[in-house]
């Protein structure tokens, strides 16, 4: 290997370019030391997430608790109740709709009656 004296400029110039281009050493020792800290906690938080999804399954498949199925009975319970509640309310409501109707064109009967009757007894026939 031959050595070639180079000006101080020349090799100032190729330095600060090799150093634009590349990362020092320690710089890159930095950068592992970072992403295997963030592979270690990836892989604290995927561990996680398999347990919970671990602890879901299971709980799935041993069904709901007797305290849970409770609740959703008397749930199911309470919304019928207020169903029912509301069909009878709205039947009666319907119902006095109803009546109303038939008392309204029961007046207006009464009035045509009057007053053809009014009507036919003014007029003579003779």
């Amino acid at each position: 290997m031959m050595r070639v004296p180079v000006p101080a400029r020349l090799k100032k110039a190729v330095r600060s370019w090799f150093d634009s281009r590349y990362i020092s050493v320690a710089d890159h020792r930095q950068d592992i030391k970072d992403a295997l800290w963030e592979v270690q906690t990836l892989r604290r938080e995927v561990t996680t997430l398999q347990e919970e999804v671990r602890r879901l399954r299971a709980a799935r498949q041993q069904g709901p608790q007797p305290a849970a199925q409770a609740a959703a009975a008397t749930a199911v319970a309470e919304k019928a109740a207020e169903a029912h509640r509301l069909a009878h309310e709205t039947a009666q409501a319907l119902d006095r709709i109803l009546q109303n109707e038939v008392l309204l064109w029961q007046a207006v009967d009464e009035l045509r009656a009057a007053n053809e009757g009014a009507v036919g007894g003014g007029q003579s026939c003779a």
